[in-house]
């Protein structure tokens, strides 16, 4: 049996194991969130949540890194962030759980859907601008309480360029009277350190055949870059299109080389 033979059959008995553990932590966190949500306060709740996902990123093997995080405030605030995979929401709950926005499709995921409903997680329909509207008036009295993240391009990309922010739901910040930070996030090889599409979730690519493209990989990193809001005039944070427009500006300058000023 040659050696590239057994380094194949050693590296597949590796995948399927992988497969093992994750449907057994998605087990785990089912009836984490049944069993011991309903009697749990927000603090403990943060605790399971965060563990969760640090346990999945461990066994997808992504390590988790984190820059600037020590900008953001303890009190609520809107995190608007580019949005690359679906792995993009437990990478930010590794390092503190949040409540999120996301598109209505994630409602209708076979055991993940029902996972975000738990969670809090807000749906929104994209092409109905007054359910729009709505959401961001709900959204807004979470923010009275909580922060919450919105990754307002509206899709998934490659990670390579960050597409124009739709302002809508920048229209809560606004209402609740909160700051809006942002969030930078990349995927690099943790063998080459060069830009991973690894863990993208684009176009017609299923949940399952991006979790079994990560699991063929196991070299990730995702960098998770906060930058603060803009020291701009007073006026500005009540215009949510210069809040959209100034905080995708942030993290494409970000992404393409240019450091934030704290």
């Amino acid at each position: 049996m040659s050696k590239k033979h057994l380094l194949n059959q050693s590296r597949n008995t590796s995948v399927a194991w992988c497969w093992i553990l994750v449907s057994a932590h998605v087990i785990a966190g089912l009836a984490t969130l049944s069993f011991q949500f309903p009697f749990a306060d927000q603090n403990k709740k943060n605790q399971l949540i965060q563990a969760w996902s640090n346990r999945l990123l461990s066994i997808f093997g992504i390590e988790l890194s984190l820059k600037n995080q020590a900008i953001l405030p303890n009190t609520p605030f809107l995190l608007a962030s580019n949005h690359i995979s679906w792995m993009d929401i437990h990478a930010i709950n590794a390092f503190k759980p949040i409540r999120f926005v996301a598109k209505s499709d994630v409602e209708g995921w076979p055991i993940f859907g029902w996972m975000a409903k738990q969670l809090g997680t807000v749906f929104i329909r994209r092409d109905n601008a007054r359910h729009g509207k709505k959401v961001a008036e709900d959204v807004s009295r979470v923010l009275a309480s909580h922060s919450v993240c919105i990754f307002p391009e509206g899709t998934s990309t490659l990670g390579e360029i960050v597409l124009p922010f739709k302002p809508n739901l920048f229209e809560s910040a606004v209402i609740a009277g909160v700051p809006v930070y942002s969030l930078a996030i990349s995927y690099r090889s943790s063998a080459s350190g060069e830009r991973s599409d690894a863990a993208a979730f684009v176009g017609e690519m299923g949940l399952l055949e991006s979790m079994a493209k990560i699991l063929n990989d196991r070299q990730l990193i995702v960098e998770l870059t906060f930058l603060p809001p803009s020291g701009g005039h007073p006026e500005a944070s009540r215009d949510r299109k210069w809040l959209a427009l100034h905080s995708q500006e942030a993290i494409s300058n970000y992404l393409n080389g240019h450091q934030p000023l704290m």
